[in-house]
Parts: structure tokens; sequence; C-alpha cells
């Protein structure tokens, strides 16, 4: 009997020693809503990337990882009720493809400390990693893809912009609004004229708003827009004759779904963009080992395109910083705290990025202390319709960070101040 006890109460804690708790990312996805068009891919991206992982690789660090995915509908009210039903699930890091639920959760993360990572959205002096200790917005923010696309229209020009009109066609929202006051700074710097128009949510009623760039001509239009704004903005656009070589949407205007539903008038549209578009490599393992496998968060049809990509990206730059945490701490196991450090110090480079069979996706950048953003570039893509395709028309292209740097720094230290919050950081 004594020998049976013995052996039962040692295979109780065989069984529980060993066993290494999940991974946990939350997806807060929105598959529902006006937005959808867009979120459906980036979901299906970043949750097949983890996929991938764990059916490719045995997890990370030989840890599963566990996506646990919420609807937010892109609503800010739904995206903080999802952040409160999993945060306590050992979730390490969120990313909520909003910018207006990423300034309701900047404080909820930085008092629970529970990292928070929004490439290229959210709050841009999120940057200072002096002051926003547990939030990232690496590898770019709004601030530089505002500059980014001034600098592709300065050398479209020859480096001169004095007396040329420039637009802003912006969704009237924190995320709209967030590039203005960095263009009105390069206006002063580089001397065009800038006017702003905005268009309500969702931004299916836009004729007043094209009229109005019908009779005021200006030289460029640049969009910052979300969901179905995009693709009644490049047909209003065709509708007034307006030449698209001369309207640039931003990262999140800039995908198949934003123009194809114009046709042949989409032609020559150029946007932004924070990640190459490429047949890559690891697009062949996760056909084999996610979607050959039945285990696909979609149909698979959204495979390469430009805001699946995005989401593969953001999973694959939650892994690599999850691996940096582990080598850090000496533990597979990590929670929230370990998973900044491991962002904090995260390096891509281009032989990582090949060696993930993702070469060029993204820019090359490190993370510091001080600097949570990465290194700010983007790249100019344009629109073949008759491909069906985007091509790319420059290589990254490096933000005018003498623009951007004090407006980050004002801006993050009136944040401090206003939340009583000591800077950190000691780089020298």
């Amino acid at each position: 009997m004594k020998t049976k006890l013995t052996a039962a109460a040692l295979a109780a804690c065989m069984a529980a020693g060993p066993a290494l708790a999940d991974l946990v990312f939350p997806d807060l996805s929105y598959r529902t809503g006006a937005y959808a068009a867009g979120g459906i891919p980036f979901s299906d991206g970043y949750r097949d990337y983890f996929t991938l992982v764990n059916e490719r690789d045995g997890g990370i660090g030989g840890v599963e990882a566990r996506v646990i995915e919420c609807e937010t509908a892109y609503n800010t009210e739904k995206g903080v009720e999802c952040y409160e039903a999993t945060r306590d699930e050992g979730a390490l890091v969120y990313q909520p493809l909003s910018t207006g639920i990423t300034y309701q959760l900047i404080p909820k993360v930085q008092s629970d400390g529970i990292p928070l990572h929004t490439m290229g959205y959210g709050r841009t002096s999120a940057k200072n990693g002096e002051v926003f200790k547990w939030v990232f917005n690496y590898p770019a923010n709004y601030w530089d893809a505002a500059s980014v696309a001034i600098k592709y229209l300065l050398d479209e020009n020859g480096g001169d912009l004095s007396g040329k009109d420039i637009t802003l066609l912006y969704h009237n929202s924190a995320y709209g609004k967030e590039p203005i006051r960095t263009l009105e700074e390069l206006s002063a710097k580089h001397g065009y004229n800038f006017s702003t128009i905005a268009v309500d949510h969702p931004g299916q009623e836009q004729k007043s708003q094209w009229l109005q760039i019908r009779r005021e001509r200006p030289d460029y239009v640049i969009m910052w827009g979300w969901g179905v704004m995009n693709q009644v903005a490049v047909q209003e656009a065709a509708n007034v004759r307006f030449p698209m070589e001369n309207f640039i949407g931003n990262w999140w205007a800039g995908a198949e779904h934003d123009v194809t539903p114009a046709g042949q008038a989409a032609d020559g549209y150029k946007a932004l963009n924070m990640n190459r578009i490429a047949d890559y490599p690891v697009f062949d393992d996760i056909r084999e080992h996610v979607i050959d496998k039945g285990l696909a968060a979609g149909e698979g049809s959204n495979v390469g395109k430009v805001l699946y990509t995005r989401g593969m990206y953001a999973a694959m730059l939650a892994v690599e910083a999850a691996k940096t945490a582990q080598e850090i701490h000496g533990t597979e196991e990590s929670d929230a705290a370990m998973m900044r450090d491991g962002m904090e110090a995260l390096e891509m480079t281009e032989a990582r990025m090949e060696e993930l069979g993702m070469p060029g996706i993204g820019p090359e950048f490190s993370v510091s202390c001080s600097n949570h953003g990465g290194s700010g570039g983007g790249i100019v893509q344009q629109w073949d319709a008759a491909a069906g395709e985007w091509k790319p028309l420059t290589d990254y292209i490096e933000p005018d960070h003498e623009v951007i740097q004090p407006l980050v720094e004002a801006d993050s230290v009136a944040f401090a101040e206003e939340n009583n919050i000591e800077t950190r950081c000691n780089e020298s």
C-alpha cells in the first residue's frame, strides 16, 4: 500500500513539475464592423505565425505560444473590455491595432506592468522609453510616416517644395490627427502650403471633401485613412480626376482591398509601407505547417497580402522579443516584465530576417532603454492595377529626426509631468 501511494505521489509530481506555462499573446482583433477588411488579414497573419512557430519549431524556446483572440470591432470601449478580460491570463504583450484603444490602454499597462506594442500607430511620443517604460512602437511611428512622405515628395521635386500645396485628408479621430503637427512643422521648414480636410467615421461619405479638393486643386493629397474610408477616397479621387500619382496614403491606406474596388481607376495610387511585400520563403512554411493542416486563422487566401504580411511581421517581432527575454533571464518561462526586457533589447538585423525566411521584410533596427521606436524608415509603393500588385518605388527612407525628435521629447515630457512619471535610462 505504501509503495502504491509513493508511486502515485511521484507520478503526480512528475506530471505537475516539468510542465511549462504557455506564453500568452492576446489578439485584440476586429473581424466585424467598418474596419474588418483591414483587421481580418492582419489578425490572420498574426495568429498564423504563432501557429507556425508551435507546429514547426515546437514553440518559443520549447514553450507553446497561445493566442487569445478577443473581438473589439475597432471600438475603444470593447478594446478596453478585451484587455480587462485577458490580462490575467498571463498576457505578455498587447497589440491593439487601434490608436483609440492604445490611448486608453497606455495608463493601464503602465500600472499593470504589461508591454504594449503599437507598431506604426498609437501615441507617437511613446517612442521615448525614458517616459514610456511599457510602451513600444518600433519599427516606426506616425510622425516618421509623415516625414517619409514629405522626404519622398522633396525627392520628386528636386529637393524643393516651396509654394507647393499639400492637403492632408484624414480620418477624424485621434488616429487621423496624429500627423498634423509634424506636417505643420515640416511645412515651416520646407515652405509648402499645408491644409487639412477631415472625414468622419466611417468614411463612406466624402463627396464634399473631394469637391473641395477639385476646387482647390492641391499639388498633392496625403491620406491618413483606414477601412472603408480608403476605398471611397480612391474612388472619389478618380471621380474628380485627381492624378493618382499625386495621391499618397499612409501605411494603413495601402492594402489591396483599398484599391481593388476602383479597378483600373486606382492605377498609380501610392502609399507608404513599413514592411516590404514579397514571396517570402516563410509563406511556404505557413502553407505546409499551418494551412495544409487546417490550422489557419482564416481560409488562407490572405497569405502574402499587405496586411497579412504586416500581422505576420508583428508576430515575428513578438516571438523574437520573447526569445530575447528567455536569453536575458535564462529561463524558457517568461512573464510580462521579462517580455518587456526582451522587447527593450530587441535587435533586428538583415541576417536574422533572412534566417527567419523573410529577408528585408522590415528595416534593420535596434531598441534601447531610451528608444522604443526603432529606425522609423518606410518605403513608398505604387499600385499597378493591370498586374494587381503593389510595386516598391523606393528603399527605406529615413525620417527627418531633426524635426521629429524635439516633438517626441516635448510631448513625452509633458505626459511625464502630467502623470508624475520619473524619467529613466542612463545611457551614454
